[in-house]
């Protein structure tokens, strides 16, 4: 049990959450688990079913060699121990969403065995201490087909694209004590699967969600009863369901009332769950081993092939940065958290270190605090992502060599980036066009000096006896003077020469 401080406070005391995830991820794969039927987001309904799929009579399943490498490199990513014998098991039940009457899944002998995964630390969010979150196993099986529901006013139609599709269930174990760990495990968990390439994580399409099982108790007690909260869908959902369910199970137990082991669903629009059925156990589903397939054995060739091609993982990833560019924990954090950024950036790193004739960790620092401030705040002002081609590493590289030149300075940097992000063009075209190149040029800064400094002669004066805060108001009145394109360092320079120290008339 955790020694997280969150609670929830009932009118008997305070109560400990106990919570583990069941996620379910589809695996990234062209074909199904066991069809060649195709996998793509988004097709008309029953447009992706084969006969497999539809368990038409006599139809064989044959096991796809691509869901199983994905699922291993997954185990892989979480030092997950791997088995390399495995065995797939009928699950059998009834609904309309399943043709065959039963899911292929692994009940038994699944291919990954117990790994673990670690959260960090934020104190904002209620996580005091980075923390082990132990994943129990993680087995492969078949997606269900989908009901649909508002299709016809007396009907229910029934879609198969999803049957069949495979999937991963990473079961966590019950470690985790408040909604913020769930959060963070599930953020963590995406962002392993997405640098592994094993599943793209896109919550809001379905290809990956949550089972949230929840219960309560006191501390020092046993575990108390709990309940599942099916197929939560995006790590907001998922926090708010825990938020609930707690709150509704401490008030029903200090009612004196008792909790039932049930499966919910979690009502976004009102933040709530509700019973949907009682929580079956696994001999209500008559588990026994499936005929048609044979135990899954995995060579070491195979296993190797797997571990070699892995990439450089997040935690890997945010400590080179640290211990190898220099960048501090929270850019190395921030550049980490998503695949796509850690990407990008790197793409720019490389970009930006051969366009300015430098060593990697010399633009790096620049590079990271361009990246996340100046770029993301002028994307998210714009309504724009840095994924969709606004601006490219290579034109962000080029802006940052303009401005490490001297050809450009900063505040112009920010009016080029606006009209890159708006325009597409390259930042040397934009400054070419609007004539926006740095004047560093001194006899030009010294002329318009002397206009500022004829012009503000009281202030000179003052400046001059000793208020040296006055040094940056001419500094100020000179790059306004230059139509803000003067180079501030020549213009610091050049003023410090008229003006010589404050204080000294």
């Amino acid at each position: 049990m955790t020694d997280s401080s969150y609670r929830i406070h009932g009118a008997t005391g305070d109560w400990e959450v106990v919570i583990g995830l069941e996620v379910h991820a589809q695996v990234t794969s062209n074909a199904k688990l066991f069809s060649g039927a195709a996998t793509a987001f988004g097709a008309e309904p029953n447009a992706q079913v084969s006969l497999v799929d539809a368990a038409m009579p006599g139809m064989l399943p044959v096991l796809n060699r691509e869901c199983i490498r994905q699922a291993v490199r997954t185990g892989m990513a979480i030092e997950a121990q791997i088995n390399r014998w495995s065995r797939f098991d009928r699950k059998n039940y009834f609904y309309a969403d399943l043709p065959q009457g039963y899911q292929i899944s692994q009940l038994y002998h699944p291919l990954v065995g117990e790994g673990s995964l670690t959260i960090e630390a934020d104190e904002k969010a209620g996580i005091p201490a980075d923390k082990v979150i132990g994943i129990e196993r993680i087995h492969v099986e078949q997606d269900a087909g989908k009901l649909m529901h508002d299709q016809h006013p007396t009907m229910s139609y029934v879609d198969l694209n999803r049957s069949g599709v495979a999937l991963m269930e990473i079961v966590s174990r019950p470690d985790m004590a408040s909604p913020a760990e769930a959060g963070a495990y599930l953020r963590k968990l995406r962002a392993i699967l997405r640098y592994v390439g094993s599943c793209d994580g896109n919550m809001e399409e379905g290809s990956m969600r949550a089972d949230v099982n929840v219960s309560v108790r006191k501390a020092g007690e046993p575990l108390g009863t709990r309940t599942e909260t099916k197929n939560v869908n995006s790590v907001r959902f998922v926090m708010a369901a825990i938020e609930h369910e707690a709150r509704r199970q401490v008030d029903l137990l200090e009612d004196g009332g008792a909790i039932m082991q049930e499966t919910r669903l979690f009502d976004p629009g009102t933040g709530t769950t509700r019973s949907m059925r009682s929580k079956e156990d696994a001999h209500d589903y008559r588990y026994f081993p499936d005929p048609d397939l044979l135990p899954l054995e995995l060579d070491q060739v195979f296993l190797d092939e797997c571990r070699e091609s892995l990439p450089e993982l997040p935690d890997a990833k945010r400590r080179r940065y640290v211990e190898e560019l220099g960048l501090s924990d929270y850019n190395a954090h921030a550049l980490t958290a998503e695949v796509e950024t850690a990407r990008w950036f790197e793409a720019l790193l490389l970009t930006s270190a051969a366009a300015q004739n430098k060593v990697l960790a010399n633009v790096a620092k620049q590079a990271a605090n361009w990246l996340l401030s100046e770029l993301m705040g002028a994307l998210n002002k714009a309504g724009r992502t840095l994924d969709d081609g606004a601006v490219t590493p290579e034109s962000g590289a080029e802006l940052l060599a303009l401005m490490g030149a001297g050809t450009i300075s900063g505040s112009i940097a920010k009016q080029v980036l606006d009209s890159m992000i708006a325009t597409g063009d390259a930042p040397g075209v934009i400054v070419e066009r609007e004539g926006l190149k740095q004047e560093s040029d001194s006899g030009a800064i010294e002329a318009a000096a002397d206009q500022v400094l004829a012009a503000n002669g009281d202030k000179v004066a003052q400046y001059r006896g000793g208020k040296a805060a006055l040094f940056g108001f001419f500094v100020g009145q000179t790059m306004k003077a230059m139509a803000g394109k003067a180079n501030p360092q020549v213009v610091n320079q050049v003023l410090q020469a008229k003006l010589g120290p404050a204080g000294e008339a």
